[in-house]
Parts: C-alpha cells; structure tokens; sequence
C-alpha cells in the first residue's frame, strides 16, 4: 500500500502543515470513520465539533477551523479541493482493462497509441482512432471514424456511434451512448417523416459523462461539450446542443434540442431546458427547476416546489387553480372602483 507524508500531501495540494510532517497517510475517511494512516477533511464549519473526537492521523481544514482540530492538520482556503486532489492521489479504482483482449473484435485499419488497452468482447469498427493511455472497458462499441484523446477511459458497456470525437482525460461511465440519432422528424399530414443526423458529437477534453447518459448527435451541425463539461448519471441531451465550459448538471436533467448554454453553469437534478434557447454565462439553476425561455443574466434560478404536507398542497393547488377566477374578480373591482373616480360630478 503507497504512503504518503503529511509533507508530501501539503506539497500536492498547496496546503500549511501544523503538526508532525513525518506521519504517513495511506487512505482517506470521514471524520468519524477515518483511523491510523488516514486522513480526514472538513469543509463544512456547522462539523465542527467532529473535530474533537476524530481518530483521523491529520484533518484538511480552513485556517478558522484550526483552533478546534485536536490532530495534526492540512490548512488552506478551500479543504474540500485538497479533499479531492489527495483522493485522486491515494484512488484506488481499477483501469477498465489490463490489455488488448483477445475476444475484442479490432477493424483491421483501426489505429492505437502507446498504452491503448481493450477489454473483452469490446468492438472497434473501422477507422477509429485512439490515441495513448485510453482505456476501452469490457462490450464497448466504438463506432466508425471515431477518435478519442489521450487518457480517456471508457468503462463497459459504452457505445460511441459513428463520428464521435473524445477528447482528452475523459471519462465516461456505463451505459452511456453518444452520437444516437437526434429525434428529428417532419409531420406529413400525421405522419412522421425521419430526418437523418449527419451531424456529430465532440467533446472536448476533461469532460465526463455519467452511467446511462445520452448525447444525441447534431442534426445538420454538431453537439458540442466544451472542456471541463460534466454530466451525471440519467441525463439525456438533445441534438445540436452547445454546453460551454466548466458547466455541471446534475442526475435526470434533459437538456432539449439546439440549446446552447453558457460557460460554469450548474442545473439541479430533474431540471428539464427547452429547446433553442440561450442560458448567460455562470446561471445556476436549483433542483428541479423548469427553464421554458432564455437567460440573459447570470445568477440564481428556481422553479421546483419544495415538498409540504400533502394536506397543504391540496390547499396551494387549489388556490392556483381559483387564480383565473380571482384576477377576473379583482379586475371588475377595479373597472367598478375607477368607473366611480372618473364619472362627471353630477353622476356620482
């Protein structure tokens, strides 16, 4: 198992040592499960107490927090940062595969960089490139003409269509399936006439798709996923989307066709955007939120109701529902009220 010093983590993730820099770290954990060799971190102030009675060898923590941590600790601005960059140090996941499987079935033509390896049963059609470090999992399908950047990693069961174009230090989970048709049709007198997707997929690099997302392919132009893009689980994506940098959405969003949306937005889970609207630069949307028109400013979104006793609900549903009726009465109220203000003198 690999150690680390207290001053070897300090050094990766930028952090101020207090306390013996010589203890060694093998694992991270929480601050009420976290034992011998491991570390712990704190974000989160309202935790605070935890701190006394932690078993954690060290505590990641913001200078404020110090004062309470009865171990050894790591101080910097932001703990849950060196949090993450510790744990990607110490992660212990395996590759997707260990080498080029000989039940894969490979296109002659195909072309691999160093490192390439290929799980079992996985297909690569013809033209495809990948190049050094990807990892391909067990029953993939990488279809024709596609390429994928240094280091990405597929995990089983993903298939990429035609024409995608991965780039580098992806990662996409299972069951994700990206460049499927985008659902374009024509109606003819009832009937629905198929329009092909001769569009792509592109994303850029660092980007990561969750298990049983979609991203459907462009029309006519393409869907693009620019750097840093991220995307849970159960997310579908339409046709010809456009999602900037840096961007994060969460679990059962559906984003619809032709919506660009803009650099380090974050949209809750279950939140669905309608097609062909534009959202600024840095908007949060909260769970559940629905975006029916275009955002023009950044800023903080909501649309979802919280949950409330079923009774209450009932209540609040049948006030809107009585909404169309009150503003038909307030309206006759004030005709009636400025009816009485405006007539003649002799008429009052």
């Amino acid at each position: 198992m690999q150690q680390y010093s207290l001053r070897q983590l300090a050094d990766h993730i930028g952090a101020r040592i207090e306390g013996d820099e010589s203890i060694l770290i093998h694992s991270v954990g929480t601050l009420a499960g976290a034992g011998k060799g491991q570390i712990s971190f704190l974000s989160n102030s309202k935790y605070r107490s935890r701190l006394a009675d932690t078993s954690a060898e060290a505590v990641i923590l913001h200078a404020d927090d110090l004062p309470h941590c009865s171990c050894a600790a790591l101080v910097m601005d932001n703990p849950y940062v060196g949090f993450a960059l510790v744990a990607q140090l110490m992660d212990t996941t395996p590759a997707a595969a260990e080498s080029v499987s000989p039940h894969a079935v490979i296109a002659p033509d195909a072309k691999f960089g160093e490192g390439v390896v290929i799980g079992a049963h996985a297909v690569i059609e013809a033209g495809v490139e990948l190049a050094e470090g990807v990892q391909i999992g067990a029953g993939c399908v990488i279809g024709r003409n596609s390429r994928i950047g240094a280091r990405s990693k597929l995990w089983a069961n993903v298939t990429l269509y035609h024409d995608v174009q991965i780039g580098q230090d992806c990662l996409i989970q299972s069951g994700a399936v990206i460049g499927a048709d985008g659902f374009g049709y024509a109606n003819d007198k009832g009937r629905w006439v198929k329009i092909p997707q001769i569009g792509r997929v592109i994303l850029g690099n660092r980007v990561e798709i969750g298990a049983s997302t979609t991203v459907d392919r462009g029309a006519l132009e393409d869907t693009v996923l620019h750097d840093g893009v991220i995307i849970d689980n159960q997310c579908q994506i339409a046709h010809n989307v456009v999602i900037g940098e840096n961007t994060a959405i969460a679990g059962c969003t559906v984003i619809g066709g032709s919506t660009h949306i803009g650099r380090n937005c974050t949209i809750g889970g279950l939140s669905a955007v309608t097609g062909h609207v534009e959202i600024a630069d840095n908007v949060h949307f909260t769970g559940m939120s629905m975006v029916t028109k275009g955002v023009t400013e950044a800023g903080l979104y909501s649309s979802g109701l919280p949950s409330q006793p079923s009774r209450e609900w009932r209540k609040a549903v049948a006030s809107v529902r009585n909404l169309d009726k009150l503003g038909q009465r307030v309206k006759r109220l004030e005709q009636s009220i400025h009816g009485v203000k405006d007539a003649p003198e002799g008429d009052k």
